[in-house]
C-alpha cells in the first residue's frame, strides 16, 4: 500500500482479542516490508494450506515496512500506526504468486497479524481484519507506482489485493528472534513448528494456523523476554 494514496478512514472499535483456549496446546500463547514488497517474484503456484474454509474466521500474517525506504523516489513505509490512523485501506503491492494466492483465499472477517519487517526490530505488532475480498491490484498498471508491473494485463490481471481494517495493537512486540528462539527450544513439539513465517520467511503474506494464532496471542500477554537478563538478541 502506498502511503501517498489517501485511504478511507473508519471509526474502529478495538475489541479484546483472546486466544481460543479449546485449541491451544499450551498456556503460553502469543498473538507486515511495506505492504507486499516481496523482493523475489516466484512462479510457484502451489496451493496455500490453511484451516478448513467451512466456518469461522481464518488467520494470516501481513508484512509491512515501518521505516523509510525509497522505491522509484517514493517512500513505501507503512506501519501499524499508519493503519490505525487511516482506519482501513487496500493491501496492495504484492508481487509474489504464493502471497497473492493467500490473499485470493481470504474472506471477509478473516484476521491477520500486522508484522513489521525490514527494520531494526522485526515482529508482530498488531491485528487487522479483512473487510473486502481479493480484487485486481490496479497499482500494477500505474507506471508511477513503485510496484508497477509492465507485464500485468488489465484484461487478465495477475496481481490482487484485499482491503483491511485496523483492529488493535498487541500489548507488546512479539519479535522474530523470540519466535525463532521458542521454536529452537521446543523443536517438533512447538506450536510454531510449521509456521510459514519461520519456514518461508520471504513471503509478505502468509497463512497462520489456529494453533499458531492462539499461541502467539498468549505470548503477547506475557512479559517481554527481551527484558530478561538471559535474553540475547
Amino acid at each position: 500500500m502506498s502511503t501517498k494514496r489517501k485511504l478511507r478512514s473508519a471509526t474502529t472499535v478495538v475489541p479484546e482479542i483472546a486466544p481460543n483456549t479449546k485449541s491451544s496446546p499450551s498456556k503460553k500463547s502469543k498473538v507486515a516490508k511495506k505492504k507486499g514488497t516481496d523482493t523475489t517474484v516466484t512462479e510457484s503456484r502451489s496451493e496455500v494450506a490453511t484451516e478448513s474454509k467451512d466456518d469461522g474466521p481464518h488467520y494470516w500474517l501481513f508484512k509491512a515496512e515501518p521505516e523509510t525506504r525509497l522505491v522509484g523516489g517514493i517512500d513505501v513505509r507503512f506501519s501499524i500506526d499508519d493503519l490505525k490512523r487511516d482506519g482501513r485501506g487496500s493491501w496492495d503491492g504484492v508481487r509474489n504468486y504464493t502471497a497473492r494466492n493467500c490473499m485470493q483465499s481470504m474472506k471477509v472477517g478473516d484476521l491477520g497479524f500486522f508484522y513489521h519487517s525490514n527494520c531494526k526490530m522485526p515482529g508482530i505488532v498488531g491485528v487487522l481484519k479483512v473487510v473486502k475480498r481479493a480484487y485486481p491490484d490496479y497499482t500494477a498498471f500505474d507506471t508511477k507506482h513503485p510496484y508497477y508491473d509492465p507485464k500485468s494485463d488489465k484484461d487478465k490481471p495477475k496481481w490482487y489485493m484485499v482491503d483491511v481494517e485496523y483492529v488493535c495493537h498487541t500489548k507488546r512486540l512479539i519479535g522474530l528472534h523470540e519466535l525463532k528462539t521458542l521454536l529452537a527450544k521446543d523443536g517438533a513439539k512447538s506450536p510454531l513448528n510449521s509456521m510459514a513465517l519461520l519456514r518461508q520467511g520471504r513471503l509478505s503474506v502468509s497463512p497462520v494456523k489456529q494453533v499458531e494464532w492462539d499461541y502467539i496471542l498468549g505470548l503477547s500477554e506475557q512479559p517481554d523476554p527481551a527484558t530478561s537478563d538471559d535474553y540475547n538478541d
